[in-house]
């Protein structure tokens, strides 16, 4: 019977390894684009498609060159959605075709595809015969592979179509898929079932093979069983002559439980666990892992002590030697000492130390740990995230160990040592868990007695550990850590701080570390001073002492080049021969008053800084420019400036519709640096209304202070670090709030006798105070009587300022 050729366009989907055969179910997940659009295709329209098998496996785009001639068209029959991008369908193959012309490639593949027709066939002896030998080959297939095919078989003994059974049996069988392909491209059913058996015998051939090779790879495990066998019979042979190295391992770890005298709880922990170890043999991996936690929790200090020297005077003596200044860090730790010394059993406060980078927050802490005779243990928190470095890992994990906290307590060999967890600002978290919420019973004194670390699975008491803490900054700890510490404020050096650690601590140091005595360098205060204001500008005095190290090196390559140099000494006139050109030059004032100009105060994590702000007025449209990597609140800041300038227009003489026929350019020099911060605000309210009055400001006056819409003058932070900058930078005056009057009782003496410090609470006060103003501000301002002069000079009036 004559078929009839089917031609169609229709979705065309290419299959990676796969070969589906007409007459045949088969489900496979499609996760490639194209595919799936064509699935789209095919369903959206008759749920038919054309599917062909590709030449090349990793081929990820294929085009109709990297495909097969022949394919099976197929009508999709279920789509299940599975996780990801990808679905699983289940088609039935419905008869053979090729393509006849090609659409297109992209989105989907897309052609026009013709069935193929069968040739007649006849000599069914032959048929019959084929037939059998597939039924055989089949059967011994199914026998070898122990594949559940049993409703495949009844397949193909319910069927005489030689076509369908080389079909059923090669979509069933374990071919590789080139092999597959040449079954479905030959048309003729006799020659296709003739192909099919060959390909079967191969594929038996092979079977028999594998099962070969795991009979005997089952042999060499039934061996290795054996041998176990017999090396426990041995082992129970030594054992019983008294040769057992095992039983002396054992009888070494009871020995040292006895001895240390654990707690009840830990002692029966570890008792279990020797005695799972005695049932191990010697090489496995279990005793392994039962060795190292063993090993782990005998190493700990259970029971050792340092005898802590509670000598509030020592203390004192160490602290003063080893730091110059920081008097409110010292006396708080004394206390803590008076403390403990009159009430034992208190539970130790928690310090944290927070301040710039190099003022002597890591290396004061280690100043109380020789004060007390504590053992000192450092654990560096900057840039953890897993919250397994705090508690540690489960042991059953490959490579598993206790926390930092109790790795560093072994290494201490002490359990009442000073745990210094520096950068604690510094923690991180992502999916690995939270590593301050770790912290959050160790930091605690009501928790801790009973601290669980994942890897120990025993409780051990951290109450007798004394914890401090440093940070940069508090913004970034999270707050319930933040409140199981009491901070402590670690403020910036001066400049004559800076020349006492010089002398005292930072020189005598380096001089020693290069060789050289003290009789031989001579450093004068001129060049330290030089070098403190010319080739460093920081907080603390990290990058002083690397000048210092630098100095004496120089020192030391002239003696060691000059044989009769007996001495140095290095003035302020030699230090760039020594050092080089100055990095940093000093600061100075205008030549003149400025129109638009005014020096803010702002702070930083390394210290204070002088913060120019510019302002400029042209004719324009009402137009109000900021720039200079400004955050939000900052901005939010000239806002809040122009709002209160707008509203005392008539007071200050500026036209009422100015914010109509101006532009206003703000600006703030070191553009690429980032600001923020409402500290700013009365000093860009002044800035303009110097540029839209044409009054001058002061040069010699700089201020702070945050400014509200009605002109109040808000407090700000931060003032030691602000008013250290002012002097720094040659100013004789500073605005402050007078909500910060209170604040200045912390400044440094020095600051405090070379500044005048006017207190405001509103902004006209500041226009007083600032402008040369042709009128008065002041006048319609009852905020005029908060400005005042709290230095320990006489009391001046503003217009005296002026002056």
């Amino acid at each position: 019977m004559q078929e009839i050729l089917l031609s169609e366009r229709m979705p065309v989907l290419a299959l990676r390894g796969l070969t589906v055969f007409p007459k045949a179910t088969m489900h496979f997940d499609v996760g490639r684009e194209k595919s799936v659009r064509a699935l789209d295709k095919a369903m959206s329209k008759d749920q038919r498609i054309f599917l062909v098998t590709q030449k090349e496996l990793l081929k990820e785009d294929p085009d109709f060159d990297d495909l097969y001639s022949v394919g099976t068209v197929a009508q999709v029959r279920q789509v299940l959605k599975m996780p990801g991008d990808s679905v699983r369908i289940l088609v039935y193959g419905e008869y053979r075709a090729h393509v006849t012309q090609c659409h297109q490639s992209s989105p989907y593949l897309c052609a026009t595809v013709e069935s193929l027709q069968e040739p007649e066939y006849s000599n069914m002896l032959r048929v019959t015969a084929l037939n059998r030998q597939a039924m055989q080959l089949f059967d011994e297939f199914v026998e070898l592979s122990q594949r559940p095919v049993q409703d495949v078989m009844l397949k193909l003994l319910a069927s005489n179509d030689p076509g369908y059974i080389a079909d059923t049996m090669t979509q069933a069988a374990t071919f590789d898929y080139t092999d597959k392909m040449r079954v479905l491209q030959q048309l003729h059913p006799v020659r296709r079932l003739e192909l099919a058996n060959q390909l079967m015998a191969h594929e038996l051939e092979i079977l028999r093979l594998e099962n070969h090779l795991q009979d005997l790879t089952q042999q060499n495990i039934d061996k290795g069983q054996r041998d176990y066998y017999l090396r426990e019979q041995m082992k129970a042979i030594r054992s019983e002559l008294g040769e057992g190295d095992d039983e002396d391992e054992i009888d070494e770890y009871r020995e040292k439980i006895k001895t240390l005298h654990l707690p009840e709880e830990v002692a029966e922990k570890l008792e279990k666990e020797i005695q799972r170890l005695a049932k191990q043999s010697y090489g496995s991996s279990e005793s392994s892992v039962i060795r190292n936690y063993l090993d782990a929790v005998l190493a700990l200090p259970w029971n050792t002590r340092t005898k802590e020297r509670l000598n509030v005077e020592y203390a004192r003596k160490i602290l003063n030697a080893d730091h110059f200044g920081l008097q409110k860090v010292k006396e708080r730790i004394l206390e803590s000492l008076a403390v403990k010394q009159l009430a034992p059993d208190m539970a130790g406060q928690i310090l944290c130390l927070v301040g710039p980078p190099g003022v002597g927050k890591t290396s004061i802490a280690m100043s109380v740990a020789r004060a007390l005779n504590r053992k000192l243990a450092r654990i560096s928190l900057g840039g953890i995230h897993d919250e397994a470095e705090i508690r540690g890992h489960r042991k059953t994990y490959i490579g598993a160990m206790p926390g930092r906290i109790i790795n560093a307590i072994s290494q201490a060999g002490s359990r009442n040592p000073l745990l210094l967890l520096d950068e604690i600002d510094k923690l991180g978290s992502d999916y690995r868990g939270d590593p301050s919420a770790a912290l959050l019973e160790v930091l605690d004194a009501e928790q801790n007695h009973s601290f669980r670390d994942n890897y120990l699975e025993l409780p051990f008491d951290l109450r007798e550990c004394m914890f401090i803490t440093t940070a940069n900054t508090t913004d970034t700890i999270p707050r319930p850590l933040l409140d199981r510490m009491e901070v402590i404020e670690l403020s910036s050096y001066t400049d004559e701080e800076k020349l006492m650690i010089v002398k005292q601590h930072l020189l005598p140091k380096q001089l020693a570390k290069h060789g050289l005595k003290k009789s031989q360098v001579r450093v004068t205060d001129d060049a330290i001073r030089d070098i403190i204001r010319c080739y460093t500008r920081e907080s603390g005095v990290r990058n002083l002492e690397r000048e210092i190290a630098n100095l004496c090196r120089k020192c030391a390559m002239r003696f060691v080049s000059e044989e009769e140099l007996k001495r140095v000494v290095i003035n302020a006139a030699q230090l760039e021969e020594h050092l080089g050109v100055k990095k940093i030059l000093p600061d100075k004032l205008p030549a003149s008053d400025p129109i638009g100009l005014v020096t803010g105060l702002a702070w930083t994590a390394v210290g204070g800084e002088t913060l120019e702000v510019e302002c400029n007025v042209v004719e324009g449209s009402g137009k109000l420019t900021l720039t200079g990597n400004l955050g939000d609140v900052m901005k939010e800041s000239v806002q809040a400036a122009m709002s209160y300038i707008r509203s005392r227009c008539a007071q200050l003489h500026i036209a009422e519709d100015f914010y109509k026929t101006k532009d206003i350019h703000v600006h703030f020099p070191e553009g690429a640096i980032p600001k923020d911060g409402p500290s700013a605000g009365i000093t860009v309210c002044t800035a303009m209304v110097s540029a839209l009055t044409g009054a001058p400001v002061r040069r010699d006056i700089a201020m702070t202070g945050e400014i509200s819409i009605r002109g109040r003058v808000l407090p700000i932070g931060g003032l030691k670090e602000k008013t250290m900058a002012a002097l720094r930078h040659g100013i004789k005056a500073v605005i402050i709030p007078l909500a910060n009057e209170k604040d200045l009782s912390e400044i440094d003496q020095t600051v405090r006798s070379a500044l005048n410090f006017i207190t405001v609470e509103h902004v006209d006060a500041v226009m007083d105070a600032a402008l040369c103003l042709p009128m008065t501000v002041s006048k319609a301002a009852p905020a005029k009587k908060a400005a005042v002069n709290v230095t320990q000079e006489p009391t001046q009036t503003n217009a005296g300022l002026r002056q």
